[in-house]
């Protein structure tokens, strides 16, 4: 299972993915449909604009938009990008049993490894476009609510 944060940050990218097109989407308005703290998120959303996935627009206007085709960014890219080393180095010098050194963390290693070349073929193209089939109603499509 992903860690909720990296939930969390693929969903915020995921919603300014699909969103496009509407100019730069506020990492507020993602964090109240995600009922997520604004500065929880927006650290996240800061990580991403430093990685290459997304790009800041600054002003009243401003937000977040990505920084790359949707096709060009995968959610193993996004995973990469907010995984602390901290978070890595935590086997790292375990000096455990024999059998928690030779038999548990190469399939903990060889999970993890795996888990992550699914995640780098899946990018945010394939995830609006199976968005697009569960008739996922756009927020822009949302806040029409009148036609002149």
């Amino acid at each position: 299972m992903l860690p909720r944060k990296l939930f969390y940050a693929v969903e915020a990218v995921l919603y300014i993915a699909y969103n496009a097109g509407r100019g730069p989407i506020s990492s507020r308005d993602i964090a109240a449909k995600q009922g997520l703290p604004p500065r929880y998120l927006e650290q996240l959303m800061q990580r991403l604009v430093r990685g290459g996935v997304l790009r800041g627009v600054r002003g009243p206007r401003g937000g977040y938009l990505l920084a790359r085709e949707r096709r060009r960014i995968t959610v193993g890219d996004i995973c990469e990008i907010l995984t602390d080393e901290k978070d890595e180095e935590d086997l790292q010098g375990y000096n455990g049993t024999p059998l928690g050194q030779q038999v548990v963390h190469p399939v903990w290693e060889q999970a993890h490894l795996k888990m992550m070349q699914h995640l780098k073929d899946i990018n945010l193209a394939d995830l609006c476009e199976q968005a697009l089939a569960g008739q996922i109603r756009k927020d822009s499509d949302e806040r029409m609510d009148f036609a002149i």
